[in-house]
């Protein structure tokens, strides 16, 4: 995510005065890790893939089009895919791996506040064994039916395949339904189906029967119809982090890992309570996010980060609007 020349100034002195973490380095897959390739600045999208356990793809927003899949047993970058056949990327935003066993790229973001009449959808087919490659990826074209405008998560369905986008906006955002399937050729039309917070990614269940959207200071899970729609709501609790960037689902349901930019920027792990894809986030492997309802106290040091966090947004959003009114 871009911000404001004047602003990140500002809010990296803020942000330093965070607790680090330190997550524990394991030799079972889907732990808590930190990424170790210093070409992962801006980690912007997570999603676990389907191929290789333990190991989820990842990618900085505005850089070449290029993926990291990266293992969580080490936090090390195991394959660097490099996409041809598109464009340069203008803002990467989001990643998901689909039922059909490809992985898709969302060059969704707008931080214009939707000046750009389409973005793009990579995907390329999930590699069989990981190691540095180039692939042929396809390109699809999209645009809203109501009109441009900003996102940071794109969410492929598990079971149907259908690709779900989520808007970003400080007054709330809205749920992207795209037509089935995607066409490489003209564009694809995604309509509002729903409205949702303040979304910076998003991650289906394996069973397709829970959608997760984080926002900077919380996240939230949805029961998912068989109609495709959302359903009833609840409170997830996931990690206090610099800049909450990205989510996903464990391949086996069991927890929900959740990411942050910056070089070194820690994967922290919620568990899943009951386990598997029927269970809803718990507490259980990371601190609450700002915003949700907790049981107990709150740590002092959390409390305070957090609140440094919102001070730092709202000098954000409000310099924002003066230099979009200026």
């Amino acid at each position: 995510m871009r911000s404001l020349p004047y602003v990140a100034g500002a809010a990296a002195l803020a942000l330093c005065v965070l607790p680090a973490a330190s997550p524990a380095f394991a030799a079972e897959p889907d732990s808590e890790f930190a990424f170790q390739d210093s070409r992962i600045t801006e980690s912007s999208g997570l999603a676990a893939s389907r191929a290789h356990p333990g190991v989820y793809w990842t990618h900085n927003d505005q850089d070449e089009p290029r993926v990291f899949a990266v293992d969580s047993r080490t936090g090390k970058t195991v394959a660097t895919v490099t996409l041809k056949g598109v464009g340069k990327p203008r803002d990467m935003e989001a990643i998901s791996v689909g039922a059909d066993g490809k992985v898709y790229v969302g060059d969704i973001g707008d931080n214009r506040n939707g000046t750009w009449d389409h973005v793009w959808i990579y995907t390329f087919p999930e590699p069989a064994e990981l190691g540095d490659t180039t692939v042929r990826a396809t390109q699809y074209t999209v645009q809203y039916a109501d009109g441009p405008r900003d996102a940071e998560a794109l969410m492929v369905h598990p079971t149907t395949g259908r690709v779900y986008i989520a808007s970003k906006n400080e007054e709330g955002g809205g749920l992207y339904e795209g037509p089935h399937p995607l066409r490489a050729k003209g564009t694809n039309v995604f309509k509002k189906i729903g409205e949702v917070p303040w979304v910076t990614d998003g991650a289906f269940s394996p069973d397709g029967k829970r959608l997760v959207l984080r926002s900077y200071f919380s996240a939230r899970g949805y029961e998912w119809g068989s109609d495709g729609r959302l359903g009833a709501d609840y409170r997830v609790k996931g990690p206090i982090q610099r800049q909450s960037e990205g989510v996903s689902y464990t391949a086996d349901g069991k927890g929900l890992m959740f990411s942050s930019e910056g070089v070194g920027a820690e994967v922290r792990k919620v568990e899943v309570e009951g386990g598997g894809d029927d269970g809803k986030a718990s507490s259980k492997g990371g601190g609450s996010a700002a915003g949700d309802d907790t049981e107990g106290e709150v740590p002092a040091e959390a409390a305070y980060g957090a609140v440094v966090l919102v001070v730092a947004t709202l000098l954000f959003l409000g310099v924002r609007r003066l230099f979009r009114k200026g």
